[in-house]
């Protein structure tokens, strides 16, 4: 871990003070978390063991990013809007977005399931980096408004070697735009290791933009909390954008498409395992006396009996509309939509006439 990240909470679940970033939290708060972190561990592993069980297309794993996710998501107020990539399944949760659309859209049922404006979390984004200029074009628009509100965009590590995103930390500046840029440095853009991608770290890159930007341990859930309800605040404060590198690590394959031993060393995979997000709060709530082990108990049950139900709604889902996706691309009808519906419906009936071979 890079000595110029922050960090409130060591490997060990010893509880560090910082002289810009710290925060005090309620031993019912801090239990809060550690939930959040294990449903969305479980939510996360019942993707993986879904696809490969055929029953999902693709999953992109968050394993060992529990931390930054729940810690930044904890951060927000229900009127802030978050623009996510297509791993950030643990925010979705801390936005009560149902898990259930999650699995749906990489089942391909459907294209999100979910209304952006009921949670205040927009739409997964699976072309990378794209989401960084809509949540700067967002935050403009809001600021005009008058708005108290704040966005934040996700994104990883691969993103910041792509243009737009260099182009919205432009807007951004130039505009004061109140975004919080979120950056999850797990240190692999699928098979390319960070050091190949950038000669700086990633959160100074922000300095040549003029705005602010830090790094944080990413595996401290405490630590990215309070960052990013710094910069969160800052950005309500009308003084612009703010970039958060939360230094973390992904433990498992970039999606359950590829394979990471053969581009990695399972050394790193086994040091990484000792900074586990989860184990260092439990080692903490244990420390502090905030909870014991029937609370631990319980919270295994309750992702338990969570990860039953999505299984057998999962695998109970009905076989999507074909057409549906037609009927959302325009609010009125559209002669070139309408050709194509067509052209889908000719393309349909030609295997039902061959019997699908």
């Amino acid at each position: 871990m890079s000595t110029d990240a922050v960090q409130l909470l060591t490997p060990d679940g010893r509880r560090v003070r910082h002289p810009d970033y710290d925060i005090d939290l309620s031993h019912e708060e801090l239990r809060g978390l550690y939930r959040d972190m294990v449903l969305a561990r479980r939510v996360d592993g019942e993707g993986v063991t879904l696809q490969r069980q055929g029953e999902l297309g693709l999953w992109p794993s968050l394993l060992g990013q529990e931390a930054a996710q729940v810690g930044s998501a904890r951060a927000l107020r229900p009127a802030d809007h978050v623009f996510p990539s297509y791993r950030d399944h643990a925010v979705a949760l801390c936005r009560d977005v149902d898990p259930l659309n999650l699995l749906a859209m990489f089942r391909g049922v459907n294209n999100g399931g979910w209304d952006p404006t009921d949670h205040g979390f927009h739409l997964y984004t699976l072309v990378i980096g794209s989401q960084t200029l809509h949540a700067t074009g967002y935050a403009m628009g809001v600021a005009k408004d008058g708005a108290e509100t704040a966005v934040i965009a996700y994104f990883g590590d691969g993103a910041t070697s792509q243009g737009d995103v260099s182009e919205a930390f432009n807007f951004a500046a130039v505009y004061d735009a109140p975004v919080v840029f979120f950056c999850q440095n797990n240190q692999w853009a699928i098979s390319e290791p960070t050091e190949r991608q950038t000669r700086v770290p990633i959160h100074r890159r922000a300095d040549g933009f003029g705005f602010p930007g830090v790094r944080v341990d990413g595996n401290d859930v405490l630590a990215c909390l309070a960052v990013t309800k710094a910069a969160l605040e800052r950005a309500r404060r009308g003084e612009g954008p703010m970039l958060v590198e939360a230094y973390t690590y992904r433990m498992g394959a970039h999606t359950t498409s590829d394979d990471p031993t053969k581009y990695r060393d399972s050394a790193e995979v086994e040091e990484w395992a000792g900074r586990d997000p989860i184990a260092r709060l439990k080692a903490h709530l244990l420390d502090l006396g905030a909870a014991d082990p029937s609370y631990f108990d319980a919270v295994d049950q309750e992702a338990g009996e969570l990860a039953q139900h999505l299984r057998a709604r999962v695998r109970s889902m009905p076989a999507p509309d074909a057409e549906a996706i037609f009927r959302h691309v325009y609010a009125d009808p559209h002669a070139l939509v309408d050709e194509e519906r067509e052209a889908f419906r000719r393309y349909e009936a030609n295997f039902a006439v061959t019997g699908g071979n």
